[in-house]
Order: C-alpha cells, then sequence, then structure tokens
C-alpha cells in the first residue's frame, strides 16, 4: 500500500513539473461581429504565453457577389526573435464596399485564418474559422463614388486581402518619374546620383581622374583642372543616358557588350601606356591613337582626350545597375519616353561625378611646381594607373594571376619609395616598408596556392585552424544557369520550395561586393539554407544571356529575384544592386 501511495504520490510531482501546454480552442478564441458602419471586427483573443504571426493573420471575403473589401486595418506587430508577431490579442478591421447597385441585406461568408506559437515551444498547426455574416448593404459606399481605389479590385467571388500592395524599389522610383514633375524627377535622381557615388562601381573612376588631371602636367590651375573634370563627368554623364536610353528602348545592355576580353585588354593597356608615360618613358603626343588623344597635353586635345576617357569609363569601368537606373530603365520601356527618362539618368550621373570633380580640382593642386615633388607624384599615379589596368584584369584573368602582378607591383613601388634604403623620410619610408611586406607575403600566398588578398598567409595556419577558417569564410553554394532553358528545368526540379535566382557577371563589381560581404555573413548563410539558390551567369553577354535578363526584366547585375512555391516571381521582393547583410537578412525573413 505504502508503494502504491508513493507511486502516485511521485506522479502528482512529475506532472505537476511539466510544462502545461493550452489546447488549440484554449490558446486562440477567435471572434467576428458587425458593427454600426457594417465593418467587420475580427479579433483572436489569445492565451497567456502565446503569440501570433503577424503574416499568418488574413482575412477572406468566400461568398460576396457585388461585394468586395475596400480595406484591411491591422494592429501594429513587434519583433520576436526574427519573425513580426502579436503578443496581444488582435482586432482587424475590414471595410467592405458595393461594386454593383445593392440596397438590400445580403449574407456574405467571412473566413479568419491565423496560426501562432507558445512561448514554451509549441507551435500551433495553420486554422481557420468562417462566418455568415448579414450584410446591410444600403449602409455600405459605392467604388464608384470614390476617386481613388486603396486596394486593387480583382474580379473574382474569391477575393484575398492585403494590408498594401507592395512593389520593388525600382517600379517604385518609376512610378515616381510618371507622378512628379520634371524638375522634382531631376532633383530626386541627382541625388540618388550623390548617393550612388559612395558605391563601389564610382571608387574605381578616382584614380582614373586623379591620373589624368595629374598627366596633363606642370602650370595646371585649380580653374583648368575644374574644366577638365567637368569634361570627364560630362562625358561619363552622356554615356550613361546613351546606355540607359538604349536598354531602356530595347532591353540591350550596352555596358555588358563591352566587357569581352579584348575590349578589358585594350583599356587595361591604355592605362599601362599613361602608367609608363607618367614615369617619364617617353611623353604621349596627339598623332594616332586613343591612347594619344586621352594624353595629349596640347589645349585642345586634352579635353577631347579627357572626354574619351570618361566616356569610355562610364561603359567599361563601372558597368553596375542599382535601383535608380532601373527604375528608370523601366519608366522608359513602359512608356516609351525616352526623353524624360534620359533627363533623369544624366541628372543621375551628374550627382554620380560631382564627388569625381571635387577629387579632379584637387588633384591638380598636387603639383604646385616643377621639382622632386612632382616626380613623387607622377610615379605614385603611374603605379595608381597600373593598379587600375590589373583590376580591370580580375574580370578576365585567373585570380592567381592577378594576385601576382599586385605582388610585384608593390614590391617594385615600395624598393622605389625606399623600402631597403636607410634614413629619408619616416613615413615615406614606413609606407614603404608595409608596402613592400605586403606586397612580399601577397607574391609568397601566389606561390604557396593562395588566391587570397586579404590572407595571403593562410597557408602558414595549422591545418585544423586553416579548415575551419575556409568553412567558415565558404561562399553559400548556388546552382549555375546561363538560358532559359537551364533555369526553367530547375524551376520544375525545385517547385514547391523557394528559390532565389541571382544574376551576375564577373565585370560587375557590386555582384562580387555581394559575394565576399552579404552572402557570407553566418546568419545570412543560416537563412539562405531555406532557398534553392540559382546563379544566372551573364558574364559573357551571350544571346542566350540576354533573353534571359529581357524575360525576367533585368537590365544588368547585380539582381535577385525570388520565386514562391508556385515558381511565380515575386516582383514586389526584387533586389537590385548591392544591399547590406543585415537589410538583407530582414528581407529574406519578410519573405
Amino acid at each position: 500500500m505504502k508503494k502504491i501511495f508513493l507511486f502516485l504520490l511521485l506522479s502528482v510531482l512529475v506532472l505537476s513539473g511539466s510544462p502545461k501546454y493550452w489546447t488549440p480552442d484554449e490558446a486562440f478564441k477567435p471572434e467576428v461581429h458587425l458593427n454600426d458602419k457594417m465593418q467587420i471586427e475580427a479579433s483572436v483573443e489569445i492565451a497567456k504565453d502565446i503569440y501570433l504571426y503577424a503574416d499568418k493573420l488574413k482575412v477572406e471575403l468566400e461568398d460576396g457577389t457585388g461585394l468586395r473589401v475596400l480595406q484591411v486595418d491591422k494592429p501594429k506587430s513587434v519583433k520576436h526573435g526574427e519573425e513580426m508577431v502579436y503578443l496581444k490579442s488582435p482586432t482587424v478591421l475590414v471595410t467592405l464596399e458595393k461594386t454593383s447597385q445593392l440596397s438590400e441585406m445580403k449574407t456574405i461568408e467571412f473566413t479568419l485564418y491565423f496560426q501562432g506559437c507558445s512561448e514554451k515551444g509549441l507551435c500551433y498547426e495553420p486554422m481557420k474559422k468562417s462566418y455568415f455574416l448579414e450584410i446591410d448593404t444600403s449602409k455600405l459606399q459605392d467604388s464608384f463614388q470614390r476617386e481613388e481605389l486603396k486596394v486593387k479590385a480583382i474580379s473574382k467571388s474569391k477575393v484575398k486581402l492585403e494590408e498594401k500592395e507592395e512593389v520593388s524599389p525600382s517600379d517604385a522610383i518609376a512610378d515616381t518619374i510618371k507622378s512628379k514633375s520634371v524638375f522634382v524627377v531631376l532633383v530626386t535622381f541627382l541625388g540618388f546620383g550623390l548617393f550612388l557615388s559612395m558605391t563601389p562601381c564610382v571608387f574605381p573612376m578616382i584614380p582614373i581622374i586623379s591620373g589624368v588631371i595629374i598627366s596633363q602636367g606642370k602650370g595646371l590651375s585649380s580653374k583648368k583642372a575644374f574644366a577638365l573634370s567637368l569634361v570627364y563627368v560630362l562625358a561619363m554623364a552622356v554615356a550613361y543616358t546613351i546606355a540607359g536610353v538604349l536598354a531602356g528602348l530595347f532591353g540591350a545592355n550596352l555596358q555588358a557588350s563591352l566587357q569581352t576580353p579584348w575590349v578589358i585588354y585594350s583599356f587595361s593597356a591604355v592605362f599601362v601606356a599613361l602608367a609608363f608615360s607618367m614615369f617619364g618613358f617617353y611623353e604621349l603626343k596627339l598623332p594616332n591613337a586613343l591612347v594619344t588623344k586621352v594624353s595629349s597635353k596640347g589645349q585642345g586635345g586634352g579635353y577631347v582626350g579627357v572626354a574619351i576617357m570618361g566616356f569610355l569609363s562610364a561603359l567599361i569601368v563601372g558597368p553596375c545597375v542599382a535601383a535608380p537606373l532601373a527604375g528608370a530603365l523601366v519608366y522608359i520601356g513602359q512608356t516609351g519616353d525616352a526623353l524624360l527618362g534620359g533627363m533623369a539618368l544624366f541628372a543621375m550621373s551628374i550627382g554620380m561625378g560631382i564627388p569625381l570633380i571635387a577629387v579632379g580640382v584637387s588633384a591638380g593642386k598636387f603639383m604646385p611646381k616643377p621639382g622632386a615633388w612632382m616626380t613623387l607624384v607622377n610615379a605614385t599615379f603611374g603605379v595608381v594607373m597600373l593598379g587600375v589596368a590589373i583590376w580591370m584584369l580580375e574580370r578576365i584573368v585567373d585570380p592567381s594571376i592577378t594576385m601576382l602582378l599586385y605582388a610585384v607591383l608593390g614590391i617594385s613601388f615600395g624598393i622605389y619609395l625606399g623600402a631597403l634604403e636607410k634614413g629619408g623620410h619616416l613615413v615615406k619610408r614606413t609606407i614603404a616598408i608595409l608596402m613592400f611586406i605586403y606586397s612580399l607575403a601577397l607574391l609568397m600566398g601566389v606561390l604557396a596556392g593562395s588566391t587570397s588578398m586579404a590572407r595571403p598567409l593562410e597557408f602558414l595556419k595549422p591545418q585544423v585552424v586553416n579548415s575551419m577558417l575556409k568553412t567558415e569564410m565558404e561562399h553559400a553554394k548556388f546552382l549555375k544557369v546561363t538560358s532559359i532553358k537551364e533555369l526553367d528545368e530547375l524551376l520544375v526540379k525545385h517547385k514547391g520550395k523557394k528559390i532565389m535566382l541571382d544574376f551576375y557577371a564577373d565585370w560587375c563589381t557590386s555582384c562580387k561586393e555581394l559575394e565576399e560581404v552579404t552572402f557570407v555573413d553566418a546568419r545570412v548563410k543560416a537563412k539562405m539554407s531555406e532557398f534553392i539558390l540559382v546563379k544566372a551567369d551573364i558574364t559573357k553577354n551571350s544571346q542566350e544571356n540576354r533573353k534571359l535578363s529581357k524575360k525576367y526584366g533585368v537590365f544588368g547585375p547585380p539582381a535577385i529575384l525570388f520565386f514562391d512555391e508556385n515558381i511565380k516571381v515575386k516582383r514586389a521582393k526584387t533586389i537590385i544592386g548591392f544591399i547590406e547583410a543585415d537589410e538583407f537578412l530582414t528581407h529574406l525573413n519578410s519573405l
């Protein structure tokens, strides 16, 4: 008897110590009723330690012929972990309207959907509750009496409701061009340009314009430097405008067409020629080639050469697409208004060029008079030009080759600055020694098989630590496609799953920044594991590449599209241009 009593006592203690879970009917108590204005008030009373997912709280009008939903008002949700939820019982207010002449009582079927979890670790299945409501249609507003619909009408008996119709950033910018005055559009795009001047696509132009200005030689005044910088930026703006208008009208990407190997090799050779002229090996004048025009020190030739360099730099050095650029191209493509779209692109290009003008003017001040100072400045910008040439070659040659070239360049310049000499200016010698040591590390890394500019001596670490580091920095695995056929096969194969499609090209600076900064973030990689990752490689700009881009309305990389379980594109969730890891993670959580 004592054993039985002891067993019962222990059972009670164990059961009383285990967490209590509410049944679904206890955890959620939905209620729906009509107010005096014939608005539907739908609420879900939640029990203690229960929360509701904000995106799972939805309503649906099952049978409402002659009626439709005008507006859905939901309470504000809060962030709980990585999800937006309701921690208190929410109430949704649904406003109806008439789509035909009705004045009598009408019965409708209304369904409330919701799903939630317990703080104790239990998640409930999605639930729904249907109600039949008697609506006095004489109290409802007629749709044709309103000047502007807040919710787009859907001509079906079953109407899915959303809080607000979402649009992608590029579409929103395209709508801005349509709805605003010309002045507002131009000022807005000028601001966009200033913002884009801080992106990787514009950074490579800084040493270019500095070197071009410095190459004009001694006696260069601030006024002349300003004029040359302005010519460079105006030529750059014209190039962007022409390329953009063509892309908007015909879907052709002129910038991508100029990323072929022979063009890259040729343009790199221009910078090599400029660099050697600045080293004093020869003096370029105006006779025959493009290089001569670019670097001519003649009064007229100087402006012509700078204009040519600005035009080509825009097309070859910085061919990246951002949301403002895509928005303008969408507007041109939809309306055919190349004039306003082109003006917007021109204003944006000028905004991108304003900092370049400042750099160009300041570069002219580096040479107050001839002497050793000018020689050092010329040599420095010569090395910068060689660096730009190597940077361009990164798009088409093996990473180990460009790493080797950087190493040789850095070692040579470090020795030139006096890294192996005694004495000299402390700052100059410190810079020379640091450059020499880093470049020597690059050379050792290349010889050991490393291709990382940031970690050239990675091979010296213990094998276990090295493998752990590689695992940590490993990129997410993408399935590569280059044509519509390949992508369609993948989409069909993975139907029913969430799919992310990344449009990428080797010559796109922002694409590489996405890979090296955003996609390697541990939190982002963990969230991306929920998606089937597909990479549309359009590096070659082949006919198949162009057809693939055109099908999905992509004017150039980088662009990230998302497909739902029915392999339909979520247009409102499209990302154009570079995005930081935190912002991208928030975007993924919203899908």
